[in-house]
């Protein structure tokens, strides 16, 4: 098993689950992980992904083994493989659903990708970041997409060339992650966060996700201006809507499932 998938309720978590080599990618994972996300994309009744891994590590990046392997690729190969892995991160990064990332353990280049593509960075206290590609001689080109847009490009600018290691408080202070708590404090940070999510109305939450993803880095221009108003004119009218400003003003709770 490289990949261990748990349905609580509206919640999917997902483990990766490889931890005598500290979650590192080869491509049974990356597989896995694409077909997950792609069928909880498909599934109306998800409404949150917690992503986490087993033993000590989150994902030390890319498996040993796979590397010895892939030294005697052919360019072709080498492209055709990192299209794998950029196919993956995508797939993670548009789904519906607002997923976290609970790094409770040291998370390394492929590994800060796959952080980086998740709505909501959660790393405990004392784990390490690092994009350690360059000292090896490559670089962290497929997942740069989101480590870029998580971090910033000044960020990116460092991190990427010096490939040191940084820890989880540094990765709060550029940005990178949304949260550092105790290690023994990041399931129960985590499961209220999820809470807050689900607690809200589920396709306001699609909604949202999509909203970010859609306005970032566009400029404000009059068409703009009309798709957002259009955005909340559409949803003011649907019944979730009307239903979420009702029992609000009724002092009720929405008819939604709750938490």
């Amino acid at each position: 098993m490289t990949l261990q998938v748990a349905r609580d309720g509206a919640v999917t978590r997902l483990f990766l689950d490889r931890p005598d080599v500290r979650n590192a990618f080869n491509g049974e994972l990356v597989r896995a992980l694409r077909s997950t996300f792609e069928a909880i994309g498909a599934d109306p009744d998800v409404r949150a992904v917690v992503v986490g891994g087993h033993g000590k590590a989150f994902c030390a990046g890319a498996d040993l083994a796979f590397m010895r392997e892939a030294a005697a690729y052919t360019r072709e190969q080498n492209e055709a493989d990192a299209m794998v892995m950029a196919e993956m991160l995508s797939v993670v990064d548009r789904c519906p659903v607002p997923v976290v990332a609970r790094v409770h353990g040291d998370c390394y280049a492929g590994g800060v990708g796959l952080a980086a593509a998740c709505d909501i960075r959660i790393a405990a206290d004392g784990m390490h970041f690092a994009l350690s590609e360059a000292k090896l001689g490559l670089l962290p080109a497929t997942i740069s997409p989101y480590v870029v847009r998580a971090m910033g490009a000044a960020q990116a600018r460092r991190w990427f060339v010096t490939a040191e290691r940084f820890d989880a408080r540094k990765a709060l202070a550029i940005g990178f992650v949304h949260e550092v708590v105790a290690a023994e404090a990041i399931d129960e940070t985590v499961d209220a966060l999820v809470g807050a999510i689900v607690a809200n109305g589920p396709q306001a939450v699609r909604a949202c996700k999509r909203l970010v993803q859609d306005v970032e880095g566009r400029a404000v221009t009059a068409e703009l201006r009309a798709d957002t108003a259009k955005r909340i004119a559409d949803i003011r009218a649907s019944a979730e809507g009307r239903e979420g400003v009702q029992s609000f003003l009724d002092k009720r709770r929405p008819n939604w499932p709750l938490p």
